[in-house]
Parts: C-alpha cells; structure tokens; sequence
C-alpha cells in the first residue's frame, strides 16, 4: 500500500472507533459489541505500530497513558476560572433575582437551572478541533497542566465532531461515578491501601498520579457546562451547552429553562430528594441567566459573576441510635470518642460510626449510650453527631463518663489546661501514637511514601520492623516478602493482604525518593506538637537548617512571627529530648534534606518579600491552605493574627469582625481578593 493509502486507512479506523467511544461513553448507546470493538482496536494498534507516523493525536491508542510526569506545569488561563456565590435557602435565590431586575430594569429574563457536580473542575482548550490543553481551577488565576492524564478519560473528545470554531475553551467538572467509585474502593482495600474517603477525594487524587497509564485505569468521567470562544456568538447559554453536545461533550440532560422563581424552587426541591439516586455526587444546583448579552451586561464581581448563583443542599440529617461509644488515640495521645450507630442511610451511604468530637461535648449535648441522635454529613462526608432527642430516652439510661485511662495501655489519661481533649502522656510506648508518628511522618504532606499505607505501617510495626521513622530507611526486601494480614470486610469475610515483590518495589522505592523531599516538609513530618505545615515551612524560611532551629533558644523562636510561646516549648522540648537528638542522627545519615536548597521555581516571585500577610474570610479562590502556600510562594509570610507586625489583610467574604477591628486600630491596610490577585500577577 502507498504511504497515501496507509494514512487513509488509519484515519478510517480512528474515525470509526472515536465514533464508537462517543456512542459508548456518552451517548450510552453502543452499536457494536466490545468484542468487535477490541478486534479494530487491535487492527488499529498493528497499522499503527507499523507506521508510526501516522499516529494521530486523536487516536483512540493515545489514551491508554504511558507518559511520566515527574511536576505538573503551572499555566495562566486565558480567562479567570471564578468561584460562583453560595446560597442556601430560598429566600437568597429571591435576593438574587431581585438584584438581577435592578440591574437590569423592565428587562425580561430567563434562567437556566443545572446539576452542581462534586468533582475537580477542568477547562479544555481546543484548537482545530483537537485537544491541546487540559488546565486544573488553581487559584483561579492560574491552574496545573494535566492534559496527559485528561486525555485518557474516555468520555472527553480528543477531536471534536461537527462544526466547530478554530478554538474554543470548555469548562466542565471531571468526577467518579458511585459503582466505579465502590469498585475501585474495593480494590484498594483488597490490595492492602487505603480507602479514598469519597468520590471528590479519589478523583482529585487520580488526576495528579505522575504515570498517565495509572490514571487511564480509574473509572473516571466528565460532564461539561460552558463554552469559552471568541469566534463564535450564542444567544443563550442554553443554546451554546446544545452546541457543546453537538461536538462530542457529555452535558447533563437534568436542566431546566426557568422564567420565574417557582420553577427555580421546583427544579431545587426535585433534586434535594432524587439526588441520592444518581450515579454521581452532587452537592447542589447551579442557576444563571440564559441570555449571553445580560450575562456580558451584568458582567463580575471581584470574586464572581453576577450572572450565576450556586444553591448548596442542605446537609442531609437523620436519627439514629447510639449504640455504644468507642475510643481512639491519635498520634499526639489525644483520646476521640467515636459512636456506634444502629445502621441508618444517610446522603447515600449505609452510616455506622460518627464522631462525637470530645469531652466537653458529650456533656453539653448529655449523649448518652441507647439514645436517639441526629446525625449529619459534614461537608457530605463526614458523619457526625449533631443533636439527641430526649423525648425518645428511657429511664434506663444514665450520663457518659469519659474514660479515665489509655483504652490502648491503661495509662491514666490527663488533661491539658485550656484545651477540650483528654490526653494518653504515655507517648513512647502507647501503640497506637508510635503507629500514628509513623502514618503522619509517610503521609502525602509530609514523607509523601504513599505506597505505604495505613494497613502496611501496622503490619511492620507487628512484626517489629519499624518503631521510629528512621527504621523505614533500614529496610530490605527479605524483611518485606512474604509478610502479610488479615483484613475484615464489611460482610465479614476475610481477605489476606500479602506483601509481593512488586508491592516490596514499590515500597523500597517510595522510601528511597523520600530522601528528595525538601527540608519544610522533613521538618513537618517530624510530628512535633502544634507545628503543622505553615509553621514548618515559617520555621525554615526562618532558620534555614535543622540545626540552627535546635540551637535557637526562646527568646530567638517567639522573636519569629507566629511562633507564640506554646510552640516554641513544644519545640524546645522536642529537640530536648535524648530518643529525638537520636532520631535527627539516623535520618540526617539516612540522607535526609535537613536545609533549604535554593529554590530554581518561576512561581517564586518574591513580589511579597519580607511582607507578613494574613486572610480572613472565606475566599472564593483559595482554601485556607492553597492562600498559605501562594503566599510562601511568592516570598511573604502568612500570619495568624493582627499585630503592629501584619502588614495587610486579604478580606473574604464575612472576614473576623475582631481582626478587622483591631486592623482599623493599627491603620493596617485591608484588601480584596481580586487586589491581592493582581498584586501576585505576572507585571504587576
């Protein structure tokens, strides 16, 4: 055949089989079995494989990953990802409305009403109809380039069909659906890892996996809903989701065209009570005025569009009974009273357990064992206690008393002035705070040797093989193979959880790059009491080096800003204490990163050098840590608290009344989110 013809019959196949993908994927109507599918499929990988120049970039091949990314390049976008507003009743829907009639007086207007899904946001940036570019929120002003692991989500078009204009943005949320999600849940478990918390958590963590071939094998998919072109107008932001459908985008059918408030009310109450009922999590409806030339006319706030509102479910909440009450220690010694509960379904999962917070608690609320409680998700994923009805009590019941001892070694427990937990003070030898240490010190934050998890650190630990964080860099893979546990399964069944070579190399292996890790997060992972990741990375951008943060003395650590004396006697202490001037020994000659190495990273500007920064409120496009992180990483200092010392505050939305109070006093300077945004711009 003529290298013409070749070409041909590539295209041919690929065209055909992308046709099939959309028809499977998104439609949910296959015309083919999967097993014709696989039989082109492998016709196309054998032409392909014999003329490789004719692999083209949409070829259904190309998603099944392969590429290594070691950092995901951080790339501006071309029009700011915003956060829509939040609301919460009814009556703020009304305020909304009202504040669109009179901006835009006597006008007719019409809303579009859609699902708000529980997923990672994503815009996708077309040209020519193929896919260049897939780009993470962020902070909104610039988000993570992860177009290799995108491309390998069968549901989003790598060529778009139809129509379309020479370039085009689309914007839309990547999620896991609940069977995929259940099924690769179980998987893990069964392979010895840890269980993803929720759907939200497990699609976040496969959408920055550095192999792209990993991510190709998660359930993941994708529903769309804007449309971003300067070359094509629409009339209605309904018309222009019918046009993304067009080209090959999976957009919900759950929308409604809505011309007054009832009907807005009607969609919210439908899906308050079917959400349970999908396949996938949402967490509440999205409304925004349909006519493109009102949304331009009604144009943005600093934090949002004026155009659109986010109604968010209120979290679901049922009664239940308390069965007993368990007690947990953590890696500090802090003792958490966790329920047992008769099973009751709650926002879509069979809830047993929910925390009940702490001492002080229990006693307000008088919780007792055999009451009716209320419990709630929050956040829609976490059980807790929120209320008893003690109109349900019998007379048989009687007050909780917190324990008085160690549930793990019967130390007798104390009580730290001024704090609300109970504490096990026997931290060298309590089981569960030695296993604690070493799950904070392998945690993603801190060592990040992921593929040691939870169930994995208890079975070394029984076996004696790792009591201090150090004992993770003696280990051989003739101490690893062959060991193995028992794992209990919901329905009681046993599963036997073994550790095989590929599972001991990829153990050996994740400790080996932990000696990469840089100083800030060593530091973090040491576990000291109250110093968490901020005041870590404040403490070596301070002293530069283990050593001279061991050699400074109290008056030099409560000099630095935010180290309060509370954590500097914790530290002193820490370092103090013979067991940990020991640790620092074997992990310094383990080649751990006890300094700062100069950072080569285009993020850090130094535009807020020497500044000392604090936010309060919530902010639209930051979370209380990502604004932490962006202010280290332009060079300033994130604070805690208003001193003569701040030198401006970044207000959100119902920021602390006392801190911009006190700001005020001490004629401290306060700004919006959308100031500090252009003050950290590039030119800026």
């Amino acid at each position: 055949m003529s290298g013409e013809s070749v070409r041909e019959k590539i295209l041919a196949l690929v065209q055909e089989l992308n046709e099939h993908n959309y028809r499977y994927y998104v439609l949910a109507q296959p015309i083919i079995s999967d097993y014709e599918f696989d039989m082109k499929l492998k016709e196309l990988e054998k032409w392909e494989k014999a003329y490789p120049q004719y692999v083209f970039k949409d070829s259904p091949t190309q998603r099944v990953g392969g590429s290594i990314t070691k950092n995901f390049p951080t790339v501006r976008h071309r029009y700011p990802m915003l956060s829509l507003s939040n609301t919460y009743s009814i009556a703020e829907i009304r305020d909304f409305h009202r504040r669109i009639q009179k901006l835009l007086p006597g006008e007719s207007i019409e809303y579009v009403t859609e699902l708000k899904y529980d997923g990672v946001s994503i815009s996708l940036i077309y040209r020519k109809g193929i896919l260049e570019q897939a780009i993470t929120r962020g902070d909104g002003v610039k988000g993570d380039d992860i177009t290799a692991n995108v491309r390998t989500i069968r549901s989003i078009p790598l060529r778009l069909q139809g129509d379309y204009p020479e370039e085009v943005e689309v914007r839309g949320e990547i999620l896991m659906p609940k069977p995929g999600f259940q099924r690769f849940n179980r998987e893990r478990i069964e392979n010895g890892l840890e269980a993803f918390a929720n759907p939200r958590n497990a699609t976040a963590g496969s959408l920055k996996l550095q192999d792209s071939s990993l991510v190709a094998k998660r359930p993941l998919d994708a529903y769309f809903y804007f449309v971003l072109s300067g070359q094509i107008h629409f009339k209605t932001h309904y018309e222009s989701l019918q046009k993304a459908k067009e080209w090959g985008f999976k957009v919900s059918d759950y929308i409604a065209i809505c011309k007054d408030i009832q009907c807005i009310e009607n969609f919210i109450n439908e899906w308050d009570k079917a959400r349970h009922q999908l396949d996938f999590d949402i967490d509440g409806i999205v409304i925004k005025v349909n006519r493109i030339e009102q949304q331009k006319r009604l144009g943005f706030t600093a934090k949002s569009p004026r155009w659109a509102v986010a109604y968010k479910f209120k979290a679901e909440q049922k009664f239940t009974q308390l069965l007993s009450i368990d007690y947990q220690v953590g890696r500090t010694g802090a003792i958490t009273p966790v329920a047992n509960l008769a099973p009751v379904h709650l926002a879509g999962t069979i809830v047993k357990r929910a925390s009940i917070h702490n001492a002080d608690f229990i006693e307000k609320l008088d919780i007792r064992v055999g009451d009716w409680v209320a419990v709630e998700k929050g956040g829609e994923i976490i059980p807790k206690i929120v209320g008893v009805d003690k109109t349900r009590r019998t007379g048989e019941s009687t007050p909780t008393r917190f324990i008085q001892n160690c549930p793990a070694c019967d130390t007798p427990l104390q009580r730290i002035e001024g704090e609300a937990a109970y504490y096990c003070p026997n931290e060298k030898a309590c089981p569960p705070q030695i296993k604690g240490r070493l799950e904070h010190f392998i945690s993603r934050n801190a060592m990040n040797i992921m593929s040691l998890g939870e169930g994995k650190i208890e079975v070394l630990f029984d076996h004696g093989l790792v009591n201090t964080p150090s004992d993770f860099y003696h280990l051989k893979a003739s101490d690893l193979l062959g060991l193995e546990k028992e794992i209990i399964q919901e329905d009681g069944s046993v599963k036997i959880m073994r550790f095989r070579e590929k599972t001991v190399d990829n153990i050996l292996q994740g400790i080996a790059d932990s000696r990469q890790v840089p100083f800030p997060r060593v530091l973090y992972a040491l576990g000291i009491r109250y110093v968490g990741k901020t005041v870590a990375q404040i403490l070596a951008r301070e002293f530069h080096t283990m050593d001279n943060i061991r050699k400074a003395g109290y008056e030099r650590l409560t000099a630095v800003n935010e180290i309060g004396e509370k954590i500097t006697g914790s530290i002193i202490r820490w370092f103090e204490d013979p067991d940990n001037e020991k640790l620092l020994e074997e992990l310094r000659l383990a080649g751990l990163q006890f300094s700062m190495k100069e950072t080569t990273d285009k993020e850090s500007s130094g535009r807020l050098a020497g500044l000392k920064i604090l936010a309060t409120g919530k902010l639209k496009n930051f979370t209380r840590e990502g604004i932490k992180e962006t202010i280290f990483a332009h060079g300033g200092t994130p604070v805690s608290s208003v001193s003569s010392k701040t030198d401006f505050i970044i207000a959100g939305e119902k920021p602390g009344g006392t801190k911009i109070k006190k700001a005020n006093d001490l004629n401290i300077k306060i700004i919006t989110e959308e100031d500090f945004l252009n003050m950290i711009a590039e030119g800026n």
